[in-house]
């Protein structure tokens, strides 16, 4: 553990809270993708399927459960809630994320640190998450009508990737033979698809106006 780990930890678990907090108290999850959040949910249960086996600390413990249940509890409010599911624009979420999965997958199967059950989908985890935040970016766009919150998690979601990513350089520097090629390209390609968001998001709060992004 160091402090960027922490950081990008607690960045995480901000944009969940703050993605429950729009669900919870207005009851809406308007401009929300729930083609994302089912992806996100499919990258927590195919990660942490050591929960149960392997213990590495209470706080390992508690973070994966807490993903876990949040992503169900995302997915379920937008499902299935009688309130919250009327917000969800169905038309506009149309990003076909099902062509993600196996792509993932056959990734996953070629490419990873040892071609056992659990690393296959601990590669394939990876690589998914960092396309799973691609139908979110596609409906922003497309609505182009961003409020505050929805905002705020996304941004957070993007900035506990990029922390990750000082995480690992630290590591890098301060632990011999740490090398993890597959973590660190899918965490670099997840930062990058930000890029754009991130520019437009700074310039609305430079400017002090509504984000949008272009069409």
């Amino acid at each position: 553990m160091n402090i960027f780990r922490l950081a990008g930890d607690m960045t995480h678990l901000m944009s969940v809270l703050v993605l429950l907090l729009k669900i919870h108290t207005i009851k809406s999850c308007a401009g929300v993708s729930l083609k994302t959040q089912e992806l996100y949910t499919l990258v927590f249960m195919t990660r942490y399927l050591d929960l149960f086996t392997n213990y590495i600390s209470l706080y390992n413990s508690a973070m994966k459960i807490i993903f876990l249940g949040s992503s169900y509890s995302i997915v379920w409010y937008m499902r299935h809630h009688k309130i919250v599911r009327r917000s969800y624009d169905k038309d506009q979420d149309t990003f076909r994320h099902y062509f993600l999965i196996l792509p993932c997958l056959v990734l996953a199967l070629l490419i990873n640190e040892k071609f056992t059950f659990r690393e296959v989908l601990w590669a394939f985890s990876l690589y998914l998450e960092a396309v799973a935040i691609l139908p979110q970016l596609v409906l922003l766009q497309r609505t182009r009508n961003i409020d505050n919150l929805t905002g705020q998690y996304v941004f957070l979601l993007g900035g506990y990737r990029a922390l990750y990513i000082l995480n690992w350089i630290y590591r890098y520097f301060t632990e011999k033979h740490y090398v993890h090629w597959i973590t660190w390209i899918s965490g670099l390609v997840q930062t990058a698809l930000y890029a754009d968001f991130f520019y437009y998001y700074f310039q609305s709060w430079k400017n002090n106006v509504k984000l949008q992004l272009p069409a």
